[in-house]
């Protein structure tokens, strides 16, 4: 149990270091291989979501999301510098909104019906994760790993006045090798606790799969988009030669399967943890909240606080 002298925002940050301590720990007992036998993936897609009812901020970022064409977050993840001092890192990503329930745009749409069996998965899980995707090969999946998948995101939404926090972990998943992949393996697991099932829609889980859902995310990202995974590595020197003759810039993949682009494809999902919200509509009266999921014996459950400013 937390002091109660511990400030709300102390008591989410023990909170969240308490969970990541049980994310590595999870990560340390997986087995060597990765694998899930045929049973153990029963019994993941068929386990009950630890968080049964939307969190209470969901809507209102959804809406503020809505309302905010283009969207983009900053993300920081931590990395170590030459004297492996642990240093921040910050970039901006596109927001894909939260999982597995992105729209796709038209074209995308098109591709999935003639690519994919059925067009893609029946919609039947819905959840409170955000999503973005990323190259495989940048640094922020290796600092994900090192620091138990602790993440942050803020997005600043300046036509709403609106700030929003949200600090968790996040798991990558679309590596090709499915489950056979150890780290693969751990992402699907984690998200797997954090899905929901829509409605009454049971009979629909056994025809969802993950690499349909990843699919998604590629065929959502434009011909020219999705050939920039088949770029030259990332960050390496311009005149460095690329190693393989398939990785140069401008292309376009059509095939939504294409074998070197997906390689490299990568869905980042964000469990949330702690989440504030901060309204300066009125500056004469700005305003702030926070969420704290708290884990109890009947499961999880959110903890709201008004905050000063």
């Amino acid at each position: 149990m937390l002091p109660a002298s511990t400030s709300a925002s102390q008591q989410g940050s023990l909170r969240l270091t308490l969970r990541r301590l049980g994310a590595i720990k999870v990560d340390s007992e997986s087995s060597p291989s990765g694998s899930l036998g045929l049973s153990t993936k029963a019994a993941i897609m068929s386990t009950p979501s630890e968080n049964p009812q939307r969190a209470p901020w969901r809507d209102l970022l959804h809406s503020h999301l809505e309302q905010t064409p283009g969207y983009e977050f900053t993300i920081s993840t931590i990395g170590y510098n030459a004297q492996q001092r642990p240093v921040p890192r910050l970039r901006t990503c596109g927001c894909r909104g939260f999982f597995p329930e992105l729209e796709l745009h038209p074209d995308g749409q098109e591709a999935m019906d003639q690519q994919v069996e059925g067009g893609g998965n029946p919609p039947v899980f819905e959840s409170d994760m955000l999503s973005f995707t990323t190259d495989a090969r940048m640094d922020k999946l290796p600092q994900l790993e090192a620091s138990g998948h602790a993440i942050e995101a803020v997005f600043w939404l300046k036509d709403l006045m609106a700030q929003w926090r949200i600090k968790g972990t996040a798991y990558a998943i679309g590596n090709p090798s499915g489950k056979d992949a150890e780290e693969e393996n751990t992402s699907r697991t984690e998200i797997r606790k954090a899905l929901r099932v829509k409605g009454d829609n049971n009979s629909d889980i056994a025809k969802w799969t993950w690499e349909k859902a990843v699919t998604k995310y590629f065929a959502n990202h434009s011909p020219v988009a999705r050939g920039s995974f088949r770029n030259p590595p990332p960050g390496q020197p311009r005149s460095s030669a690329p190693s393989q003759p398939d990785l140069k810039l401008g292309q376009k993949v059509l095939d939504l399967h294409d074998p070197v682009a997906r390689e490299n494809f990568r869905v980042v999902i964000i469990r949330p943890e702690e989440v504030e919200r901060l309204d300066l509509t009125d500056q004469e009266n700005c305003k702030r909240w926070n969420w704290t999921l708290i884990d109890g014996s009947d499961g999880s459950r959110w903890n709201e606080m008004e905050l000063w400013p």
